[in-house]
């Protein structure tokens, strides 16, 4: 039984948590609250792991050090880069593998399918803080002090999952009513379950021919926005889905009083045409079919109707 430590208990820790512990493996989930999931194998740490020192104290004796962390989408700029610093060290101190969750922000506006290969060409404020952390610990890899990889999903559905569809799409869809998205109803777009997320960090953790690169997660053909929607009211038994395109006025409108609605705004392209992901690469090297998009509908359904529940 080897010891895997978790950095964040959002949806991707806590499955990847989830994951190991019922594999046997030693889990140490850290966050500042010290929550996440129970379980016999799960030991929850309550601490700040962008300290170097305290970090580097948890991952040692570790295989594997994940980042599956979320700061607050406003401070992506402040809080990213002492959290990458940490991992960075603790990865080097330990001789853990660093595996980070990751996203497509890093590749910024596209008109072709995503792969592994594409260019990082960030548009966005947020798009460039990721790419920054990946490019540093890249070239820590590359100089020998660490290994380390990087595992990239699109818009999550699924257990807890925050996306444009979670947030705007399904809670008026289940309610009957009418969702106004900002988005091109109609383009094709990527949506990644949690569940494959966490499938893909436990895999490239395991394989050192892996490491070094990134990898995008499996995920299933691209549904347009109103596909989506349809798809969901089908399956939760819900009247027909209903569904408009919000006028970019009322995003800049809500994004001066919403901090949420103010940082997205400067990522509306991913929404406003073809959005993409290639995950072919991931499929061949470690066998991960994607969950089809109704299952991952299922679940994420199942968790809006019943909020209360411990995810």
């Amino acid at each position: 039984m080897t010891l895997h430590v978790i950095v964040g208990a959002g949806p991707v820790g806590r499955a990847t948590a989830r994951l190991l512990a019922d594999a046997g493996q030693r889990v140490r989930l850290m966050t500042r609250s010290g929550g996440g999931p129970e379980h016999d194998r799960i030991e929850r740490v309550a601490a700040d792991a962008t300290d170097f020192d305290t970090l580097a104290r948890h991952a040692e004796g570790a295989v594997a050090l994940y980042c599956c962390a979320g700061p607050a989408y406003h401070r992506w700029s402040t809080d990213w880069p002492p959290l990458g610093a940490a991992l960075v060290h603790a990865a080097e101190s330990s001789g853990a593998v660093l595996v980070t969750t990751g996203n497509l922000y890093v590749y910024g506006r596209v008109d072709t399918p995503m792969t592994e290969q594409s260019p990082l060409r960030p548009n966005s404020v947020k798009g460039r803080v990721r790419a920054e952390l990946w490019t540093v610990a890249l070239a820590a890899h590359e100089a020998g002090r660490i290994h380390t990889a990087e595992v990239r999903g699109s818009d999550y559905l699924g257990a807890g999952a925050v996306s444009v569809a979670t947030a705007m799409v399904l809670p008026n869809v289940l309610a009957g009513r009418r969702a106004w998205v900002p988005a091109d109803l109609d383009a094709p777009h990527s949506w990644t379950y949690v569940g494959d997320v966490a499938r893909t960090l436990v895999a490239v953790a395991a394989d050192e021919h892996a490491w070094g690169r990134p990898w995008h997660v499996p995920t299933p053909p691209p549904l347009s926005v109103r596909e989506l929607a349809s798809l969901a009211a089908d399956l939760a038994g819900a009247s027909p889905a209903r569904v408009s395109e919000m006028p970019g006025f009322v995003m800049r409108s809500a994004g001066l009083f919403n901090s949420v609605a103010r940082e997205a705004l400067e990522v509306q392209y991913q929404l406003r045409s073809p959005f993409v992901l290639d995950s072919s690469a991931a499929t061949a090297a470690f066998g991960i079919e994607p969950t089809p998009t109704g299952e991952a509908l299922r679940e994420t359904i199942e968790t809006l109707r019943a909020p209360a529940t411990t995810i």
